[in-house]
């Protein structure tokens, strides 16, 4: 059984890459379920998919925990907190309308993770040609959803300006985007440094996508001498020590 899940977590076999592809589709649709819901009341089926949902990220959690080889870096990793954070707030369904977004915090984990992103490179062309683009807009996104729902948890019920969802994530996108309306305020010192956050780091992701945008494009291949991964797609020779590259191109122009 032990052997099994190693294989499904960390193999490499198609039955392997399918198992991760779900989780992470499972992931996207907590996001949704989490932002879809912060807009209804509180009813009986929502009560039961949180609970339901909150099942599933157990039966992971337990999983990866018993495939782990290294116990004690385990806990030691912010993605295990937000995953037990995530547990506690679908398991009590007052509270998993405004904790359940911490879950987006895993899609940031997979997305990163090495062999998801070497299976998106092998899958998807898309993926190879704007990985830079396609990262800074996750990371961007992420972070968007993530304070909203910071946002949303903290102020909602005592910040009347803050009634739902929709207006945690225009305050969010107001402020990150120095738009500054002023329409919407944080109440508190909590809310002054919440603001903080937004401004000061989703600034930084908001000016990397652009870099990432506007650049010439780079393809990533490490070169045999000294190592530099990103290049100029048509680039024959290595910038950095001269030597010769073998760059495969798909036929790009």
């Amino acid at each position: 059984m032990l052997k099994e899940l190693r294989n499904l977590y960390h193999g490499r076999s198609k039955r392997a890459h399918r198992f991760r592809y779900a989780l992470l589709a499972f992931d996207l649709a907590t996001i949704l379920f989490v932002i879809v819901t912060s807009f209804l009341p509180m009813a009986s089926w929502i009560v039961v998919a949180d609970v339901a949902i909150g099942a599933v990220i157990v039966l992971d959690f337990v999983a990866r925990f018993a495939v782990e080889e290294r116990k004690a870096a385990f806990w030691g990793r912010l993605t295990t907190w937000a995953d037990v954070v995530a547990m506690v707030s679908f398991l009590a369904p007052l509270l998993g309308a405004q904790l359940g977004f911490l879950r987006v915090l895993r899609t940031l984990r997979l997305l990163h993770a090495y062999q998801m992103l070497g299976r998106l490179r092998q899958d998807f062309r898309l993926f190879r040609k704007h990985e830079e683009v396609i990262l800074a807009a996750v990371n961007l996104a992420v972070f968007l959803f993530v304070m909203t729902g910071l946002i949303h948890a903290t102020q909602a019920g005592r910040n009347p300006q803050i009634g739902n969802y929709a207006d945690a994530l225009y305050f969010t996108v107001t402020t990150l985007t120095t738009t500054g309306f002023g329409d919407i305020t944080l109440q508190g010192t909590s809310g002054r440094l919440i603001s903080v956050v937004v401004m000061i780091v989703g600034v930084t992701l908001f000016l990397r996508l652009a870099q990432v945008l506007f650049r010439p494009r780079k393809v990533r291949h490490k070169c045999p001498s000294c190592g530099l991964l990103l290049h100029d797609a048509d680039a024959v020779h290595c910038k950095h020590c001269g030597v010769v590259l073998n760059i495969e191109d798909e036929g790009l122009v």
